[in-house]
Formats: C-alpha cells, sequence, structure tokens
C-alpha cells in the first residue's frame, strides 16, 4: 500500500469529518429557491475569464533591449513623461518578453519604450508576459515590426527597413508582406521605394525635412543627380507630395528642375527696378505672395545685421 493510500486510510474519516461530508454528517442544505446547479455556477464576475499564466513579475536590471530590434531611436522627452506617470501611478500594462540562454537574461519583444521609462523611474520589477518555446528571427521581427507600425513608433526609413528584412527572411513579395502585415500594399510599396534613393535624401526622410511621400515622387526620377537636386528644393522650398509629382512629369518631359514650366512671376516696379520670382511649383497668387514675403524677411534679417555690424 502506498504512503498516500495509508494516510487516507487512516485519516479519511477525518478529513470527511472536517469537510461535512461523512455518513454522520449531512450535506449543508442549500439556500432556499437556489437549485444544485445554481451553486455550482462560477460568480458571474468569474464567467469567462482565465488567468495568464505567463504574466510574471520581472526584476528590471534582468530585462535587456533585443539588439534586433527595427526601432533605432526614441523620443527622450516622452520617455520622461511616461517614467514621471509610471513613477505616480505604475505600470498600466505589461511587456513581453523572452527568455535568453546565451544572454542570460530576458529579451524585449514588445515594450521596450515602456521598459527604457521603467528603468528611468526607477522600479524594481516589471509585469510581463513571457512569450514560451522558441522564437524564429522571422517571427520576432514580425512581431515588433507589427507593434510599432500600429503605434506608429517607426520612423519612415526604419519602417522600410524592417519590411525589406522581412521581405529577406520570408522570401517574400511586396504584395505577400502587405498581407501577412494587414498593410495597403501602396504603403509598402511607398516605404521600399525610400530605400532606393540616395543616403543625403533619406537622411533628409529621417530629420523630418522631407515627407515620405515626397520622397517617394523624387524617386520616380531615374537620374541619381536629378533626385538629389529636387530633394533640396522640396525641402527648401516646403513643397508637397502633389507640387513633387508635377514637378518630375516636367522633368520626365524635358523641362528643367528648377524652372519647370513657366513657373516663375515678374514685376516691374517704380524707377526701371524689376522683380523676379522663379522655381515656383505653380503660379498661383497664394503661392507668389509667401515667396515675396520670404524674400523681404531675408532682407530684412540682412539690413538688421548689417546695421548691427556697422554699430559694433
Amino acid at each position: 500500500m502506498g504512503k498516500l493510500e495509508s494516510l487516507m486510510k487512516a485519516h479519511g474519516a477525518n478529513i470527511s469529518d472536517s469537510f461535512g461530508t461523512s455518513a454522520g454528517h449531512a450535506a449543508p442544505a442549500l439556500p432556499p429557491g437556489m437549485s444544485l446547479a445554481d451553486a455550482q455556477r462560477a460568480p458571474s464576475r468569474d464567467q469567462g475569464v482565465t488567468r495568464s499564466k505567463n504574466a510574471v513579475e520581472i526584476p528590471t536590471d534582468r530585462i535587456v533591449r533585443d539588439p534586433d530590434q527595427p526601432r533605432e531611436e526614441f523620443d527622450e522627452e516622452a520617455i520622461d513623461r511616461l517614467a514621471e506617470s509610471m513613477k505616480t501611478k505604475g505600470q498600466l500594462q505589461p511587456i513581453r518578453v523572452r527568455w535568453s540562454e546565451g544572454q542570460g537574461a530576458y529579451v524585449v519583444v514588445m515594450g521596450e519604450r515602456r521598459w527604457r521609462a521603467a528603468a528611468r523611474a526607477g522600479l524594481a520589477t516589471l509585469s510581463c508576459i513571457v512569450h514560451q518555446g522558441q522564437v524564429e528571427p522571422a517571427e520576432l521581427l514580425a512581431l515588433q515590426v507589427i507593434e510599432n507600425c500600429l503605434r506608429e513608433d517607426l520612423k519612415p526609413i526604419e519602417q522600410a527597413r524592417a519590411y525589406r528584412k522581412l521581405q529577406e527572411l520570408y522570401g517574400w513579395s511586396g504584395n505577400r508582406l502587405a498581407k501577412e502585415l494587414s498593410i495597403p500594399q501602396p504603403a509598402i510599396v511607398q516605404a521600399l521605394k525610400l530605400l532606393d534613393l540616395p543616403e543625403s535624401i533619406q537622411a533628409k526622410v529621417e530629420a523630418g525635412e522631407l515627407a515620405p511621400r515626397t520622397a517617394y515622387e523624387i524617386s520616380k526620377l531615374e537620374d541619381e543627380a536629378d533626385r538629389v537636386v529636387l530633394a533640396e528644393r522640396a525641402a527648401a522650398e516646403r513643397l508637397t507630395g502633389g507640387q513633387v509629382a508635377d514637378v518630375v512629369k516636367a522633368r520626365k518631359a524635358g523641362k528643367d528642375l528648377a524652372t519647370p514650366g513657366s513657373c516663375r512671376a515678374e514685376f516691374k516696379l517704380a524707377a526701371g527696378c524689376k522683380v523676379v520670382v522663379s522655381g515656383l511649383p505653380d503660379q498661383h497668387p497664394d503661392t507668389v505672395i509667401a515667396r515675396l514675403r520670404e524674400a523681404i524677411k531675408q532682407a530684412q534679417r540682412l539690413a538688421r545685421e548689417g546695421a548691427g555690424g556697422q554699430a559694433a
């Protein structure tokens, strides 16, 4: 007879008595009007609710970032604000991590911004959902790209590089990538086109000097020198994607990039003075006036600098 069976035989009666289920004890009566089925049913607050087995508290210093995370830059001011919030309100949402035997630490799968803020806030532990099992590099990258895209955390070039890496890992076409990530195919096409541009133009996109749509239109020019010239002009004159598209069409028709078509305005002033505004994306009066105002501001600044130099 096993140890457990011996204990049950020796103390079974006492156990039954303690629960009120022995022959000498009647089962507790149900409240009036309550059926046995009602008594056995879980409380309404627990119905349909399951507990996660993966949620754990992990020391913050045992968590490290994923070096292959597609997001490379973080808004430090935003992390400071999040850190202050976590100090006062605590962690509102768990992060997702995986265990790495090679690193001897938990690696962030999703939620690096929250992890950084927690460390900055001085939180000793973080609530984490542990990703069980082996995670393939392509699967991990897909998870991170999806999360960052949904949160709009990736910069345009970072996003494009992540798309390209997923294509290489899985051998996906642009169409398949769009379906897998549930992202419109035109958005994938435009993003990938950014990687075909010279690094100087990519840098302008990353710095916010050029909108991704504008850079995409520039990519339609075949000559790299033309692309650089148009990017400089688009950034300096703050041209929209539509305006750049018109310039690209004009260039393909053989017209000059600086003055496509007849986009210039000429004004004859008193005493034979003449003012010419060239390189305009269009001849709409508002566009011409805006450029003239810019010229006046520059002239006023030069006048002030000149006066300052004379005073010195």
